[in-house]
């Protein structure tokens, strides 16, 4: 077993992250060069899963002509069953078998291919090993996990290996949490190019959500719930909001920045306000991508995400029912016989919402801020699809491309980074390309600044006084 490092500090990661570079305009070519040593450009591991398989497809129907993908997992047989299934443009895609209990394959898996995306989960318990071998090999790396306690083991044990051999290693690269770290980054370099300030409040709010859910995403959910029960440790890396810092003691205090619990009328977004259940881990995302840039954000940054339930009679009511919902089922997951009954109700691993669910799925979303300066901006963030799968298999297929591809285009740093600090703009670019809404706007303007005074010259003060004193002295 590797040592568990310290926390670590901003400098381990091997350059600034905080230098965005220009996205790359309209749709992406493939470049020959970009393959260099290895045999393939990308590889999804897990790809007889249910979020695997989806993200395979993305690729089979989006990956430019001649970029060099790989289906890797246990099972031979069942990986030729899911290349069958993906069309002639996968017909000489070749198949890896990989384990993620044998390091051994994950470290062969690692040093054949430029990226590697894995869908294998629950990651705290699976996913190590690889991350490992992927900053072993300089091999860059991406998932979809939402678990905090794995992606702290990932820092404290990866972070330096990984900045070491020039390696990007992205968590969270699905519906949790690309729309919001990207969103976050939009806002900020908005601002910025307007002079407008430091980011300071800033909220997202849910606006509109249809979707379903599968089973491994409930396996990883109650996988961390049992860690959580079971250890006082983990129960404070998780409510920690700073949980994944690279320089925790560096962090501002900020007050109380625990996640909403409840239902809440807020009074500067002017609606009724309740619980967003991926709100645990977003917000740790968003915060450690201001960290990585040096709290570019700004050290009054205060983040937060929240479901909007608008201002109608019967919001509060509403917000209400599904904050109880919400609860209801954590509950009920946490709890040894609820479990089991909701076991045999709910989709196993390997399941999830059917092709018409994920078609008519979809996710509106709003991120509010005001900047030092006194502006305020709005971000937009929107797609049409499931959000845990029809749109998180275009994120984290365009994630495999954007790493493999746009090298020359992503931010220069290195280690266990966000989807904002690998990659950023470019990242937001080929989103758009792909159908998904990311747009910044401002909605006040800053406040007029105070005219200079005119300062009068030594001469004219002088002239001033002595009229001053002839209009005081009395005719003779």
């Amino acid at each position: 077993m590797v040592a568990r490092a310290g926390r670590l500090a901003p400098r381990g990661v091997s350059r600034p992250c905080h230098r965005q570079r220009a996205p790359v305009r309209g749709r992406f070519a493939y470049d020959e060069q970009v393959s260099g040593d290895r045999e393939l450009d990308v590889v999804v591991f897990g790809a007889t899963g249910f979020a695997g398989r989806l993200v395979a497809g993305y690729l089979a129907g989006q990956a430019p002509g001649g970029v060099r993908v790989g289906l890797a997992g246990r099972s031979q047989r069942r990986l030729a069953d899911v290349r069958a299934g993906l069309g002639a443009a996968a017909s000489a895609w070749p198949l890896l078998a990989a384990d993620s209990a044998d390091p051994v394959s994950l470290a062969a898996l690692a040093r054949i291919a430029r990226v590697v995306v894995s869908t294998v989960g629950p990651y705290r318990a699976r996913g190590l090993a690889l991350v490992r071998a992927c900053a072993e090999a300089g091999t860059d790396y991406a998932d979809l996990t939402g678990e905090v306690l794995f992606i702290r083991d990932s820092i404290d044990y990866c972070h330096d290996a990984a900045a070491g051999t020039g390696t990007r290693i992205v968590h969270c690269c699905g519906f949790d949490s690309v729309p919001s770290d990207l969103g976050v980054l939009l806002l900020y370099l908005a601002a910025r190019a307007d002079d407008a300030g430091d980011l300071q409040d800033t909220t997202l709010v849910v606006t509109a959500l249809g979707g379903g859910v599968s089973g491994g995403t409930l396996a990883s959910m109650m996988g961390q719930q049992d860690e959580v029960r079971a250890s006082a440790q983990s129960r404070r890396v998780v409510a920690d909001p700073y949980a994944l810092s690279p320089d925790r003691a560096a962090e501002p205090d900020l007050g109380d920045e625990r996640d909403l619990g409840w239902v809440r009328y807020d009074s500067d977004l002017r609606m009724w306000t309740g619980p967003f259940a991926m709100a645990g881990i977003n917000t740790r995302v968003v915060r450690r991508s201001n960290a990585l840039q040096g709290w570019a954000y700004g050290r009054r940054f205060r983040y937060r995400e929240v479901t909007g339930f608008g201002v109608s009679p019967a919001a509060p009511a509403l917000a209400g029912t599904v904050s109880a919902a919400l609860k209801a089922a954590e509950a009920g997951l946490a709890f040894g016989p609820s479990r089991a009954l909701l076991s045999r109700l709910l989709p196993a691993p390997g399941q999830g919402p059917g092709e018409k669910a994920r078609r008519t799925g979809f996710f509106r979303i709003q991120i509010h801020t005001r900047t030092s300066a006194g502006a305020r901006y709005l971000g937009t963030i929107q797609a049409q699809g499931d959000p845990g799968y029809a749109a998180t298999s275009v994120m984290l297929g365009e994630t495999a491309l954007c790493l493999a591809l746009d090298r020359d285009h992503l931010p220069g740093c290195a280690g266990v980074l966000t989807p904002a600090t690998a990659m950023g703009a470019t990242l937001a670019a080929r989103l758009r390309s792909a159908g998904h809404t990311l747009a910044v706007r401002q909605i006040t303007p800053l406040p007029p600044q105070a005219p200079t005074p005119c300062l009068p010259s030594l001469a004219q003060a002088l002239r001033v006084r002595r009229g001053r004193r002839n209009e005081t002295k009395k005719p003779r």
